[in-house]
């Protein structure tokens, strides 16, 4: 078991900066999901922790030792790939045992491992199989019992499901998160999917070209987003953006055609006349006859989702989507009201686009 360090750590590549000064405390036995799109740095971290890209300035510290210079195998890590990166012309067994051959561990002990490791990924009856004979979800279980039966002290996943069907990545998160309960090993996981980090992740840690923009909980992301880029990367469908200016007199932030929508009144004071980014997630917003709401919409068009529908409308020239499971009859062209619930506003300053309000500070002490 181990902990994992990283103190202002930068990568730069020529005179790129691509990781600017990035701090993280990674738990023993605690499972770690890095967020976010493509480019913005999750990765090259990811391989600085593996050894497989050198740290340009910083420090990275696993189980209490510095690592910086320490080759990958030197780590103590395993790492997952998006690419399975098996050996086609071995057998499951012996890509699965294939380290512990290299290791020297007698045959008879190397294939009891082999076969409890396979048992526990559900790859008994495949292990004299050949990679190429393999669906995609059964080769990323070949590459998670080849990591697993290193013991390392750190697992890396590097966007491991990518390559899969959607019906395939939600069996192979749940069969991720079991084995790490399981085994109770380290693991930082990347993605891009918002529904695997969500899913997964003890905390997440959303980055944006290079930095963090903000680390906690799921929980506490998705509710108390610290920046209009963590709120609009979280929750699907996307949560709305509308700009603003807050009035305390009003108590409510005036939109710019005279609508208002309600907030606490702790809220207003504290932000008297700031113009700000109104965040209004889709299933928060609730549909009622056009002038009963905050504000009225027209209607565009709607998408069935099965449980609930996704109603899209026109508001001035921006686009708004509203989640609604009692799925109302909406005629197209025609105007709706949108009900907002005052403690379902998220406000986010305009110039710096940091999250305002009671929860502000919840939230700079999650970046910090």
């Amino acid at each position: 078991m181990a902990d994992i360090s990283i103190r202002q750590v930068r990568k730069s590549y020529g005179k790129t900066e691509v990781v600017h000064g990035v701090d993280l405390a990674v738990a023993t036995g605690e499972f770690i999901v890095i967020l976010g799109p493509s480019g913005c740095g999750k990765s090259t971290l990811l391989r600085m922790i593996a050894g497989l890209e050198s740290v340009t300035a910083g420090e990275i510290s696993i189980a209490g030792k510095v690592v910086n210079d320490l080759e990958p195998h030197e780590r103590g890590c395993a790492m997952v790939f998006q690419n399975y990166a098996l050996y086609p012309h071995m057998t499951v067994a012996e890509n699965i045992g294939y380290a512990l051959k290299v290791a020297g561990l007698p045959r008879a002990e190397r294939l009891a491992k082999v076969a409890a490791v396979g048992s526990s990924v559900g790859l008994t009856e495949f292990l004299d199989r050949r990679p190429g004979q393999l669906s995609g979800g059964q080769r990323q279980r070949v590459a998670m019992a080849r990591a697993i039966i290193r013991e390392p002290a750190v697992f890396l996943f590097d966007e491991p499901l990518s390559n899969l069907d959607a019906k395939l990545r939600v069996q192979m998160r749940h069969e991720i998160r079991r084995i790490h309960n399981q085994i109770k090993a380290t693991s930082v996981f990347v993605t891009h999917d918002q529904a695997e980090g969500m899913t997964l992740a003890d905390r997440l840690v959303v980055m944006n070209k290079g930095v963090i923009e903000q680390i906690g909980t799921p929980e506490e992301i998705y509710h108390h987003p610290a920046s209009v880029y963590v709120a609009g990367f979280i929750g699907s469908p996307a949560m709305n953006f509308l700009p603003g200016q807050i009035s305390a007199a009003q108590r409510a932030v005036m939109l710019p055609n005279g609508a208002r929508i309600d907030l606490p009144a702790g809220l207003a004071q504290a932000h008297d006349g700031a113009l700000t980014q109104i965040g209004l997630r889709p299933e928060a917003l609730t549909l009622v006859p056009a002038g009963q709401g905050a504000f009225n919409a027209t209607f565009d068009f709607a998408e069935e989702t099965g449980p609930a529908k996704l109603y899209h409308f026109k508001f001035e020239d921006l686009t708004l989507s509203v989640l609604s499971a009692e799925k109302p009859n909406v005629e197209p062209g025609k105007p709706m009201g949108i009900k907002v619930q005052p403690d379902a506003v998220h406000l986010f300053s305009a110039d710096t686009g940091k999250r305002l309000g009671a929860k502000q500070a919840v939230a700079e002490k999650v970046m910090a």
